[in-house]
């Protein structure tokens, strides 16, 4: 025990810090306290009445502990762990508990080597859940296999904290024992579910295997049966997929303990413009929840879920991370302190993380002089539509007339139908599978990237065949990213030298050059608000129901392939 600390808790000493006249969020109590907050070192030593050789007058701001996601991958923010820092810290963000599956499911452990050593320094603490689903099911291609035997040593690494979402719930109810394995490897230390839509006993199997938590309810019953099983429910509001609303009434209880809040995957244009967990609070004070309530489903309840103990709460002996807000509707930060240091002020960081080097850059394979056949024979006049849901990763297995040409099925942009391709980036044989899209809604023109959750091949749709190669090529030219095609070229891209999934470049560049992307997919005519995330969450094939991947068509229900023809 530190004498410092103790002999400023008992107001001997001076402390090296006091906040003063700030209205302090209990989030454990939900009261608003009139007192000093007292720092000694990187820990807060008190609550009370302090003296200090620094005073910070807060004039009336409010001061809350720093926000916790609870569940985001950084590489969906496409930038690397040190710009992402830069991004969101000072939004009041001083801890994230990350899945780097993405980047694992393209270059395995380095991978999550790169992210654990580009975390250290940080004025953000970045905690690891191991991935758990690398490749993410036996249905698709993806650029390593990670085994239980390939985790465990990783366990006991600082800030590894437990298991990722498990994905593959069907196997997991069915006790498969590569799962559970994984499982068993995590010891007692959390295990993130991933389970959308399971109920009943299987859901009582899923739970007693192992998984704690789950960010992929999209219905309140779900949630409340998920929650009454004993699961964390953490409440996800991202780019992509929206829950917060309908979920909203498990936010604005009281005595929900067990309810946390969380990103999953946020664009970088969305953490520009709109913000991060800041975000999350406005929405959810918004709709309706408790200010309180809300603070605290991103500071105690995943400190605690998560045991990050002295993180999430202002009590003596925590660490001293802290945000002062200006207020609890806007949840604008005016200053964040990190482990005792001021580490950011009026929206920008005090001072740039470093970035590390990335252990490999170059990650898309492909057959030279790669030109795909995308002919789909016309076996049948009916096929099998990916149907994409507004706001959700859930889409709908649809059947719809086909659009014919010379005998092969093609786009018909006029209902809304695009053929889709989805290319092994990893094995350099080029093999791909296809499909149709609803809900893109393009005109004409093609986009495509190296973004494509889980395994992350190249993901292309478009209404020509030659504008979806144009795509296809200028993506291997630039060795990752995303791209926007008409006329048979490219019109927009962003490159994504790490892995194909993260620029090197700060915010900054990197929004800029998606908005540039989302500016050229709407001229194509997609109204969608993010039509590139959206692509990358159709190769996605643990979520129901029908979904693509470089081998093929994939009906999640059965988790099988299907035909296009229905």
């Amino acid at each position: 025990m530190d004498e410092d600390l103790l002999r400023v808790a008992r107001g001997d000493a001076p402390a090296d810090l006091v906040i003063r006249n700030a209205r302090v969020a209990n989030v454990r109590t939900l009261e608003v306290e009139d007192v000093d907050l007292a720092v000694a070192g990187d820990r807060i030593a008190g609550l009370g009445r302090y003296e200090g050789r620094e005073i910070v007058d807060a004039r009336g701001a409010w001061l809350a502990p720093g926000f916790i996601d609870a569940h985001i991958h950084i590489e969906s923010s496409m930038m690397s762990p040190a710009q992402f820092a830069r991004a969101v810290v000072p939004r009041g963000t001083t801890a994230v508990v990350c899945d780097p599956h993405e980047i694992a499911n393209v270059l395995g452990v380095p991978g999550i080597e790169y992210i654990l050593r580009a975390a250290e320094g940080l004025p953000l603490d970045v905690h690891v859940m191991l991935p758990s689903c690398v490749p993410a099911t036996h249905l698709e291609t993806a650029g390593a296999r990670l085994e239980a035997a390939d985790l465990a040593p990783l366990f006991g690494r600082p800030h590894v904290l437990g298991l990722a979402e498990v994905m593959n719930f069907p196997g997991v109810v069915a006790g498969a024992a590569p799962y559970l394995a994984k499982i068993r490897a995590a010891g007692d230390r959390p295990v993130d579910g991933h389970a959308p839509g399971l109920s009943g006993p299987a859901l009582c199997a899923y739970i007693a295997a192992g998984p704690d938590s789950d960010h992929e309810c999209f219905a309140l019953a779900e949630a409340v049966e998920k929650a009454r099983r004993g699961m964390m429910v953490i409440v996800r509001d991202g780019t992509v997929a929206k829950n917060l609303e309908t979920l909203l009434p498990l936010v604005r209880r009281a005595d929900a303990w067990e309810v946390a809040m969380c990103c999953d995957d946020r664009h970088p244009i969305d953490l520009r413009d709109e913000g991060h967990v800041d975000h999350l609070l406005r929405r959810a004070v918004a709709l309706g929840a408790d200010p309180l309530v809300a603070l605290r489903a991103v500071t105690l309840t995943p400190a605690r879920h998560y045991r990050l103990r002295g993180r999430g709460g202002l009590t003596p002996g925590a660490h001293a991370d802290f945000v002062l807000l200006e207020d609890l509707k806007s949840f604008r930060a005016l200053r964040v302190w990190k482990d005792g240091r001021e580490v950011a002020r009026d929206g920008r960081v005090l001072r740039d993380p470093a970035d590390v080097p990335a252990p490999v850059k170059a990650s898309v394979k492909l057959p030279p002089e790669f030109r795909p056949d995308f002919t789909v024979p016309a076996r049948s006049a009916r096929i099998r539509v990916i149907g994409i849901v507004p706001d959700q990763i859930v889409t709908r297995g649809i059947v719809e007339e086909a659009a014919c040409s010379d005998g092969a099925l093609v786009s018909d942009p006029a209902r809304d139908l695009v053929k889709m391709a989805v290319i092994d980036r990893y094995t350099g044989t080029g093999k791909f599978g296809l499909g149709f899209a609803r809900g893109l809604g393009l005109k004409r023109g093609a986009i495509a990237s190296t973004v494509a959750h889980d395994s992350h091949n190249i993901v292309v749709a478009g209404v020509t065949d030659d504008d979806m190669r144009a795509a296809v090529a200028e993506i291997a030219r630039m060795g990752g990213g995303q791209v926007a095609a008409s006329g048979g070229k490219a019109v927009a891209s962003l490159p994504l030298p790490i892995a194909g999934l993260m620029s090197d470049r700060p915010i900054e560049e990197v929004a800029p050059a998606a908005e540039r992307l989302r500016a050229a997919a709407r001229e194509l005519g997609s109204p969608l608000h993010d039509p590139f995330m959206t692509l990358a969450f159709l190769a996605l094939p643990v979520i129901p129901e029908l979904r693509l991947t470089d081998r093929g068509l994939v009906d999640v229900g059965k988790f099988d392939f299907v035909p296009v023809c229905a």
